[in-house]
This record gives structure tokens, sequence and C-alpha cells, in this order.
């Protein structure tokens, strides 16, 4: 009963939020909290959201003081040349805007931290996006997926879990999965090539009249620190100046972006807020916080709290001048951790009613015996839903267990079976219990039901590509 209702619930939050009858918020507290009484444990529902508010807080706390801090390094100017880079590369081609979505939201990556990532790729990449009249779930979709294969790093959260909680070494784990995520990183691309044809073809003819189009003010608060820059408009710019050579080509791949004097930039190079004599002191700041990050000096939510003081404090000296970039920042931030707060109440009810369990003994239970030596393989089959209705925690911790076990009763290793858990990652990102993904979501106003449409058979697909790799080589 547990099962059928687990699935139920689940399937129902999906359904409405992708056909918009509930917003993501309300979906994630409401439909939980019936559930909850269907079960007959609606007496321990507020235990159930207490704890999981707490098991979320430091995730919430992180996302918050990691938007401040990257929103001031955004601010103060410390991307602009990555992102004058990627608009060069760009142009005003929607083909190579998509393609550079995928490689600024890889490179970013590197980092480990989703959050991190979405919020420079949005800020990049939103104004290239809506100047063009793009599709912005490409965008989301095209940088979830890139950063889901980037997130299998060892210090990105899967691989040391999958180790921990097999008792095996996080580098015997990744390294030998190099060749397949690479792959599954090379499919991302080829299909951010494939989604810019397609961009490039809907648009049809463009004229910088129509490209050059003034941002309503509500945009502007979407790029954090940017600016529309002078001069944006039909005015000043010639009326028979095209950046297509005719309508059944799509937009000319060698169209060049206007000059800085029109007025085309992701981020306003005039804006007051650029501090460009701090550049490499925050360029300091942020490789130390970086790397305190992945040596784990300090937990995560404790170095971007000391991170954003320290920024702000450097940066902005005044008093008015900090609550100014706060009051910038503070729509992200309540969007943000507000979604993570409701977010507690779905996965509290899913793991405190013990639907969960139930769900994972049955699909676990259902394996048929024939596919025992195949245990790999059913496990990178399993991860692609596994980890998209469940947290990376409740899947390695409790599910993984279980697989290496029914897998070294049939001779597979549990490193074989550790590789294959990776799989489902590219899926997992766009997942509604991953709270990176809302920044994603609410930076680059996009519906999170659009974006699961649009995102979920893709990314999917981009799990197989890993798995198929996988098996390929021999890894799996």
């Amino acid at each position: 009963m547990l099962t059928i209702l687990g699935f139920t619930m689940i399937a129902t939050f999906l359904v409405l939020i992708m056909l918009k009858k509930m917003s993501p918020i309300a979906a994630l507290v409401l439909i939980p909290a019936l559930f909850c009484f269907f079960v007959g444990k609606g007496g321990k529902l507020g235990d159930y959201v207490i704890d999981g508010v707490t098991s979320l807080a430091p995730t919430a706390a992180m996302l918050m003081f990691a938007i401040v801090y990257f929103g001031v390094m955004i601010d103060v100017g410390l991307f602009d040349p990555i992102v004058r880079g990627i608009l060069k590369f760009c142009k005003a081609d929607p083909l190579r805007i998509v393609v550079g979505t995928a490689v600024l939201a890889a490179i970013v990556s590197l980092d480990g931290d989703g959050s991190t990532t979405f919020m420079i790729t949005v800020s990049a990449m939103y104004p290239l996006y809506k100047r063009l009249k793009m599709s912005l779930v490409v965008m989301t979709g095209v940088a979830a997926m890139a950063n889901g294969v980037m997130n299998t790093l060892p210090w990105g959260g899967p691989t040391a879990r999958a180790a921990t909680a097999l008792k095996l070494n996080a580098s015997d784990i990744f390294v030998p999965m190099i060749p397949a995520l690479a792959v599954g990183l090379l499919g991302v691309l080829v299909l951010a090539y494939v989604l810019g044809r397609r961009e490039r073809k809907r648009l049809g003819v463009l004229t910088l009249d129509e490209v050059l189009v003034e941002e309503p003010a509500e945009s502007e608060t979407v790029l954090v620190g940017a600016g529309t820059g002078k001069g944006n408009g039909a005015s000043g710019v010639g009326n028979d100046r095209k950046t297509t050579g005719g309508s059944g080509s799509g937009t000319d791949a060698d169209a060049e972006l206007p000059d800085e004097d029109d007025g085309f930039r992701g981020l306003d190079p005039n804006r007051p807020t650029l501090r460009p004599k701090l550049y490499w002191f925050n360029a300091l700041l942020t490789v130390t916080l970086l790397t305190a990050m992945i040596m784990e000096w300090l937990p995560i939510p404790v170095l971007f709290l000391l991170g954003a003081a320290l920024a702000l404090t450097v940066n902005f000296p005044h008093m008015p001048d900090q609550k100014a970039r706060l009051g910038a920042h503070a729509e992200n931030v309540l969007n943000v951790s507000g979604m993570v707060f409701a977010a507690a109440v779905f996965t509290g009810v899913l793991q405190g009613t013990g639907m969960v369990d139930h769900m994972a003994t049955w699909l676990v239970d259902n394996i048929p015996d024939g596919m025992g030596p195949h245990m790999a393989f059913v496990t990178g089959v399993l991860s692609i839903p596994l980890t998209y209705f469940m947290s990376n925690d409740g899947f390695y911790f409790g599910i993984l267990p279980v697989l290496a076990e029914a897998g070294q009763a049939h001779g597979v290793s549990s490193l074989e079976i550790a590789r294959a858990s990776l799989v489902g990652q590219p899926l997992h990102m766009s997942s509604p219990l991953v709270p990176a993904v809302y920044v994603l979501v609410g930076m680059a106003k996009v519906e999170f039901g659009d974006h699961t449409r649009f995102v979920v058979k893709w990314a999917a697909l981009t799990s197989l590509v890993v798995l198929g790799a996988g098996i390929l080589f021999g890894i799996i």
C-alpha cells in the first residue's frame, strides 16, 4: 500500500506542476501533507516536516549565502572576462549560444557546486536568449544536463557517497568512468548543437532592430548586476542591417554581435558596482573558497557565510552599499530558500512514512532472477528514475548497498555497481528534490513545470548514453 501511495504522490506532484495547476512550492507542501493523512500518519506530519527541515537546513543556508557571495562577485566584475569570451564565441548565432551554454556550464561545474554553476551560466547567457527571443528552457535544460554529467566529480557528491556507502576508494570508482562520462558530455554538446540548429531554424531572419529590444524592467533583476547598456532599441541602428542571409538559412553563423556602443552586452561594463582594483583580491578569495570546499576545511555553509561576509565588507565597506547589494539579491535568496524548505516537507513525508523504503524494496524485489549476473546494468538503469525521485543520500546510502549485495551474490563486484550508480546524475540535477535546480529556473524566470517537460527526455537519453558507453568500454 505504501508503495502505491508513494508512486501516486510523486506522479501527482509531477503532473500538477507540469500542467501548471499548482506552483512548485504549494505542490511540495500540500501534496505530501495530504498523502500523509492518506497513509494514516497525519498526527506525525509535524515531526516529519521538522526532520526534513533539519536535514535540509544546512543546504538552505549554503544556497542563501552562496547566492549572496557569487552575486557580489558578479556585481564587482569577477566573471566579466569569462562572459566576454563566451559572448565573443557565440556572436549572434543561436547555435553557438546553445553550445556555449553547455561549454560554460561544464567548465564552471568543475567547482562541484550546482548552484554556483547555474548562477554564473544564467548571468552570462540570459541576455542573449532574451534578446534573440530564444527558448529559455533550452538554456536551463542544457545547463542542467552538462552540470549533471560533471556532478560525478569526486568532490561533487555522488561519487563520494557511493564510495562511503560501499567502503570503496572514490578514485577507483571515478577514474575508470572518465571515458564513459566524456562520451556523456560529448552527447550533451551534440544535443546542444541539435537544439541550437533548431533554434536557428525557428528564429528565421533576424535584424538588429529585432534583437536590440529594450529589456523590460523585470528582466534586469534576473541578471545580477546586469544592465541593458546605452543605446538599446531601434534608434541608432541601421534598419537594413541583417544577421541572416535569408529566411531559409536561419541565423548566419558568422554574424557578429554589435559593438559595445550598440548596447548588446551580457553584463554592463559601466555598472557602478564594478571593483576593478579589487579584481585579484576577489579572484584569490574565490579560489581559496573553492579550494576550502574541495579540501573540506570547513562545512560548506560556514565557508559561504564567511566568504559572503568578507566579500561584502571589502568590496562595499559602506553600510548603505552593503544593504543595496543584499537587497538586489534578496528575491533570489527568498525564492531558493523557500523552495528548499518546501522540498523538506516532501522529503520528510516520503522518508518518515516509509514510502521511499517500500518503493525501493519493491523495485529491488521485482528484479528478475535472470538479471542477477547483469546487476551493474540493472543498477545503471534503476539509477535514472531513483535518483530523480529520491535524494542522493537516500539512493546511495539506502538503495545502493542493497543492489551491491545482490550483485555480489551473482559475482558482480561492488566497484562495477558503484560506477553504474553514477549513470542517473544528468537527470538527477533536474529533480524537484535538488535545491540547485530552483536557482536555475528562478534566475532564468522559467516555470519549473516547463523545464521538467523539456529536460526529462533529453536528460534520460544522456544518462543512457553514459550507461551504453560504460558497457561498451567494459567499465560497467
